[in-house]
């Protein structure tokens, strides 16, 4: 989208002096809605240049206390990104409203048919409100249709089945980039349209010792489970005969358009959390999450859906937190269907794997996302890029904006190779493949107005020899770290206007080339920086205008093959 600089440029004092009056918030987001605006994907207006050089920049990164699911707003504003977006608006829907209890449910038991009953009739009606009043309600998996808001109430809960004769017949889904006849969700949905999960209420996932939890697929990852070349309507796994089964996501709607959830809390989830497949027009806000201790408890995973808004969201997870995929190896590159168009902002990463995450499911590819104004507080990595040889696709057109960062891991992670323990000898670097159409890449990311707290290292990059990870820009950082980079198998790399303190003064390079170090300060022991360089195609490294002006051993601010 176009910006208009000079505009809003004009206005940054009178949000500046609103931010220091008791309307805070408020003037937060104004003012990080109009620092979105003034923005583009690889120029700065005469304003931002200023923002640099005075470091005001830091400013409009945000604090933990204006982020999250305590912090929601009642309405939507405006969506600018650096690509075209569609404007987002509440659904509506009609006055009817029927309670789930006007149909027969009960606390004393299990109440799955009535709540179900309750969805349909609304349907059939032209549509409304299936209104979830204060209790707790057990149910086993229930299917949303299309006009109907499904309304937790504040006290509600909503408390899932252990056994899997509760999620019975088998039903389309997808599991980890694999599309299968399996259990489904919790609250599932395929082919609907204006559908809406809301309220204070809170969804509680099955126990922790059920049948459900105890009979999940261990064999082996997936796309070695089940055949790729076998009809998805005969990828049947529904748990008879003391079969394994795949475990149900919280709530995850398949081909639906228009799909609205705020407000709701979740927690002990089986599996991924809220995950969206194949959808368009999604919007996810003042969502919390507690999965934390639930091995691949993912937070929100946008999976192969377009036109999607996340926002004011806090979460807490056993895996990664804001997760974007698209698919996985042959059965992801068959479908092939992209998650793009992505806007997450406003939200509060807490514990988990990554803060946000692409992949490591990446085969219709994930494009046009862009993260700004959030918080990752005592998370794992920060801003985690995956992928592995046989996934295929990759990750294009990537942008994040204002992100403040308190980590355990690593601020900035390509891991693009994994481990052998999933893909066997393709794991292992070298020797370099033929590239063929399951290579993966990952290029065009940007990332500005970065504040990194606390970290292992600042970035760390794994890539593919063949498909080196390409065209990164970091422009704008404050950081403190402990190690500083680690870039093995990427080119076309900028470092410009950041100040980094670290415990280690080493810079690692295998096979990088076409690195520039811009206006970088370095507060490294000794002062002095130290280059580890390797690989015959190591090339074309540059410092210009840092400090220190070169690293250590260096006869020049440029380092060239010889």
């Amino acid at each position: 989208m176009k910006k208009a600089p000079r505009a809003g440029a004009s206005l940054l004092p009178v949000f500046k002096s609103l931010a220091n009056s008791g309307t805070r918030h408020f003037a937060f987001l104004l003012l990080s809605l109009l620092a979105a605006a003034c923005s583009g994907t690889t120029e700065r207006t005469a304003d931002d240049a200023a923002a640099v050089t005075d470091g005001s920049w830091a400013d409009r990164v945000p604090t933990i206390d204006q982020v999250g699911a305590a912090m929601m707003p009642d309405t939507i504003a405006p969506v600018t990104a650096p690509f075209d977006m569609p404007q987002f608006k509440k659904p509506t829907f009609p006055d009817l409203t029927i309670s789930i209890t006007e149909r027969g449910a009960r606390k004393d038991r299990i109440t799955t048919t009535e709540i179900q009953a309750t969805i349909d009739e609304v349907h059939q009606k032209g549509g409304g409100t299936a209104r979830v009043p204060a209790g707790i309600w057990k149910t086993g998996r229930i299917s949303l249709k299309s006009n109907v808001n499904l309304h937790l109430e504040e006290g509600a809960e909503l408390h899932f089945s252990g056994e899997i004769k509760d999620y019975r017949p088998a039903v389309f889904t997808r599991n980890e980039g694999i599309e299968v006849m399996s259990l489904g969700a919790c609250i599932y949905a395929n082919g609907q349209e204006n559908i809406a999960v809301t309220g204070k209420g809170k969804l509680v996932g099955p126990p922790k010792d059920s049948e459900l939890r105890n009979r999940v697929m261990e064999v082996d990852v997936i796309e070695k489970v089940v055949p790729h070349d076998k009809p998805v309507s005969e990828r049947v796994y529904e748990g008879y005969n003391d079969e394994f089964i795949f475990l149900p996501m919280f709530v995850s709607p398949i081909n639906c358009k228009d799909v609205f959830i705020e407000g709701i809390t979740l927690e002990n989830t089986p599996f991924w959390n809220i995950v969206p497949v194949y959808c368009d027009g999604v919007i996810i806000r003042g969502v919390t999450v507690n999965s934390v201790g639930i091995p691949r408890g993912d937070g929100i995973d946008i999976e192969s859906s377009r036109n999607v808004l996340i926002e004011y969201c806090t979460l807490s997870c056993g895996d990664d937190c804001f997760t974007m995929k698209a698919g996985r190896a042959e059965d992801g590159m068959r479908v092939n269907k992209p998650t793009e168009n992505v806007v997450v902002r406003f939200c509060l990463a807490r514990e988990g794997h990554g803060g946000i995450t692409t992949g490591s499911e990446t085969a219709g590819m994930i494009r046009n996302l862009y993260v700004h104004d959030c918080v990752f507080d005592d998370t794992g990595v920060g801003i985690r890029f995956k992928t592995r040889r046989p996934r295929g696709g990759g990750g294009e057109n990537l942008h994040y904006e204002r992100i403040r960062m308190n980590l355990r891991g690593d601020a900035f992670h390509w891991d693009m190779l994994g481990s052998r323990t999933y893909v066997g000898e393709l794991a292992d670097r070298m020797p370099a493949r033929e590239i063929n159409r399951l290579t993966p890449s990952y290029k065009n990311i940007f990332a500005r107005d970065i504040i990194v707290e606390q970290a292992a290292h600042f970035v760390k990059i794994k890539g593919i020899p063949e498909t080196p990870m390409t065209n990164l820009l970091i422009e704008n950082a404050q950081v403190n770290a402990k190690g500083l980079i680690i870039a093995r198998d990427a080119k076309d790399i900028t470092f410009r206007n950041i100040e980094v303190q670290t415990q280690d003064s080493l810079i690692e390079i295998l096979d990088g080339r076409n690195i520039l170090f811009e206006n970088v300060r370095f507060k490294v022991p000794g002062n002095e920086v130290v280059t580890k360089i390797e690989g015959d195609l190591s090339d074309d490294i540059r410092f210009k205008d840092s400090m220190p002006q070169q690293p250590k051993g260096w006869q020049s601010p440029t380092w060239n093959k010889e």
